[in-house]
């Protein structure tokens, strides 16, 4: 090994470095290197060797000579770098690899760089050069551990929790459509969780590598759907200073995920149709066609298959994007998962909020696995939340709210007296409509005081539409909040 120029000092790490070659004088010179940079050698004379050192060890980065006797070099390295689901590719594809050799070849470079190998040095080895390479791959190593550290915490944010029957029974249909090219249509309410469901599918799937693009076909108004969706040129309309890609698109190569796409305009399905069909899309004011491929997955709480009797979603594309249907399930029917969402949501609510960790006293516990959840896992989150938030070291019964079994505000209880109560000599002498109106009102009252004037929670207790819960109130001249010091919570 040449040694003209010195190599600048390095600090000392002790990243573990596994040198494999059959010369035994080479690999010595080489652990003399490293050594001396504070590393921690490993030594394999063959590709036997090395394969046990991988199995046993936790490595770096690979120095790999191409010719080892009667083995070649580059065989191994294609094992370490395929992706297998199983054994040592599938804990090795990312450790960075050198290749060397004293009788290199072009082809043997090209081979090794498509093969994935991060750099390729020739015997005689320079020393400055080894000590160089060497930390520039491990700095590749570095890097690639902390995205892979970021990524898996991402993941963790999205991960979807539960040990229900119902929910190992959906993780098994997500395993299956995973890995394939097939579309999959998400039904399920509102909260239930359907983008979880879909990013499980993109992170499983064989473009896990690409992006992620969700795209919620209900916060987008209907004269810019296309523009979101394809891009748009300069000038294709008001306010088109520049020109902008789509995302299907940005998508390319990976996944894109069309949430609430019951609220999709005709329009824009047409269009979405015809990507779906071709790979082709045209950007808004555009003449040249272009192509995407990414998987499609898309989502709706809304009944696509009697909008499309009603003439409100396109039959073809109902069929293109329902190959495969998956049902997110309600939180009421995996009720016994609610003390395990609750832990994850503790915890992360108090890392939020600066806190310290609080407990949940097991009656609280009970309470909500009690509770039909009309809001699903994302009402649980926020109530979540408000106990975090507003509770002492203990979340207890106490800081439930009215609705879910907590104590209820003294002005709530005056006068509410059970429903079955009625005192028939307060309606003496009034007409059917008006005893109906009064016990009406009564009733409404309560239910609103129940669910601390929260419209949405009352509406779906009742059993009507919110808007026409509006209509009651102005109508009976109950005015918002009464009886409580809240307000009017949607």
């Amino acid at each position: 090994m040449t040694d003209d120029t010195a190599a600048t000092p390095s600090p000392q790490h002790a990243e573990p470095i596994l040198i494999v070659d059959d010369e035994k004088n080479i690999r010595r010179t080489l652990r003399m290197v490293l050594e001396s940079e504070g590393h921690v050698v490993h030594e394999a004379g063959s590709i036997a060797e090395a394969q046990t050192v991988l199995d046993r060890d936790l490595i770096d980065l690979i120095l790999l000579d191409v010719k080892l006797g009667d083995d070649n070099g580059l065989e191994l390295l294609r094992t370490i770098k395929s992706r297998g689901e199983d054994g040592m590719s599938s804990r090795t594809s990312e450790i960075p690899v050198v290749m060397i050799s004293g009788h290199a070849t072009i082809e043997d470079a090209v081979a090794a760089t498509r093969l994935g190998a991060f750099d390729f040095m020739e015997k005689p080895l320079d020393r400055n050069r080894v000590v160089v390479t060497a930390r520039n791959a491990l700095e590749r190593r570095k890097m690639w551990k902390e995205v892979h550290d970021l990524r898996r915490a991402v993941d963790a944010r999205w991960e979807l929790m539960g040990n229900t029957p119902i929910m190992q029974d959906l993780r098994r249909q997500i395993a299956k459509v995973a890995p394939t090219r097939s579309r999959v249509l998400i039904t399920g309410e509102s909260g239930t969780g359907k983008e979880l469901i879909a990013r499980a599918i993109h992170r499983n799937s064989l473009v896990s590598a690409g992006a992620f693009v969700k795209v919620n076909c209900a916060a987008i108004p209907p004269e810019l759907i296309e523009s979101e969706l394809f891009g748009h040129e300069r000038g294709a309309f008001t306010g088109a200073i520049a020109k902008k890609r789509g995302l299907f698109e940005v998508a390319d190569g990976g996944t894109i995920f069309l949430d609430e796409i019951g609220d999709m305009a005709l329009p824009a399905q047409a269009k979405v149709l015809r990507v779906l069909q071709t790979g082709e899309f045209t950007r808004v004011g555009g003449e040249k066609s272009m192509r995407t491929d990414c998987r499609v997955v898309a989502a709706t709480n809304r009944d696509l298959e009697d909008m499309v009797k009603t003439g409100a979603f396109r039959e073809d594309l109902y069929f293109r994007l329902n190959v495969v249907p998956i049902r997110s399930p309600d939180l009421k029917e995996r009720a016994d998962d609610v003390p395990l969402l609750v832990e994850s949501f503790v915890r992360e609510c108090c890392d939020e909020n600066g806190l310290g960790y609080k407990p949940v006293d097991e009656a609280v516990l009970e309470r909500l696995k009690l509770y039909d959840w009309p809001g699903n896992v994302r009402e649980l989150r926020n109530v979540v939340e408000r106990l975090v938030i507003m509770s002492d070291e203990v979340i207890r019964e106490k800081d439930l709210p009215p609705y879910l079994g907590g104590p209820r505000p003294a002005s709530s209880r005056q006068g509410s007296g059970p429903v079955t109560a009625i005192d028939l000599g307060r309606y003496a002498g009034k007409s059917l409509r008006e005893f109906r109106e009064e016990v009406e009102s009564e009733f409404i009252r309560i239910r609103l005081a129940e669910f601390e004037w929260n419209i949405s929670r009352t509406a779906q207790a009742l059993g009507i539409e919110r808007t026409n819960l509006h209509k009651k109130l102005r109508a009976l001249g109950i005015h918002r909040g009464e009886g409580t010091s809240g307000g009017d919570h949607d």
